[in-house]
């Protein structure tokens, strides 16, 4: 079995943020870290490896130079082999480039299940692992919190994850995607072995420019910080006078009727 788990390079929850007032981007200063959802998906993948004699985990992400740090902490977990879409570090890029250009690397080489982190942390949109499926013409489960692979390798039973505590059961024949929920598993912390075998093996590496374009379908027209959209008041005076106060702000905003 071929699996392929996507990953994302994301920035320190804790970094600074600012926004520049002249050009409107978001400059950021801090580290950053394999977003936490892939871990994982990434830890999925290598327990189905335990599973499945003879099954290879790759593992990719699209992003600029320093993105290569995720892939060598996936290949420090277990991952097999890495591979870097490499992109210029400027505008944020939108999913659908991001999922096109993973479906342009895995179109033709015959993954029998693709993972991927229900979403990322920095933009929370969750929306690369669907449209890769559908870029692929794949079936596809979200928030799946189990997963089963038949004895033969044609389908997969997966639970997803609903409202209220209750659980979507599936089956979908494979090749299929599956976006995992935190909490599914608990990942492994890379190895020293492999963290050696990664640096010596090296990602492989694909310009995105050599890949087929692949146009943005969305645009960002502005960036600002939160607004206050409204003010609180403080009542004042002895509790009879805030009680008369409070009946008026209620009554003015056509919350209460009648008289005092």
């Amino acid at each position: 079995m071929n699996i392929l788990v996507c990953i994302k390079q994301v920035l320190d929850s804790g970094a600074s943020v600012r926004i520049e007032e002249e050009s409107g981007q978001v400059m950021a200063e801090g580290s950053y870290w394999m977003n936490h959802a892939d871990e994982f998906a990434m830890e999925e993948a290598l327990v189905i490896r335990d599973r499945r004699h003879g099954t290879v985990v790759d593992v990719i992400t699209v992003g600029p130079d320093r993105a290569a740090q995720v892939l060598e902490r996936a290949m420090g977990m277990g991952a097999d082999t890495g591979v870097h879409v490499r992109v210029p570090d400027e505008d944020p890029l939108g999913p659908w480039q991001v999922a096109a250009w993973i479906g342009s690397y895995a179109r033709d080489r015959g993954y029998d299940l693709i993972l991927a982190g229900v979403m990322a942390e920095d933009d929370m949109q969750g929306q690369v692992g669907p449209l890769l499926a559908e870029y692929l013409r794949i079936p596809c489960a979200t928030s799946v919190i189990c997963e089963t692979i038949d004895g033969k390798g044609d389908s997969v039973y997966v639970e997803r994850e609903m409202e209220s505590g209750r659980r979507d059961c599936l089956e979908l024949d494979l090749p299929a995607l599956l976006t995992v929920q935190t909490g599914m598993n608990q990942p492994r912390y890379p190895t020293l072995s492999n963290l050696m075998r990664a640096k010596a093996q090296k990602a492989t590496v694909i310009a995105g420019s050599a890949l087929p374009p692949v146009e943005a379908r969305e645009t960002v027209l502005g960036i600002h910080y939160p607004q206050k959209s409204r003010a609180g008041s403080c009542l004042k005076g002895d509790p009879r006078e805030k009680a008369v106060q409070l009946l008026e702000i209620l009554q003015q905003q056509g919350l209460m009727r009648g008289q005092r």
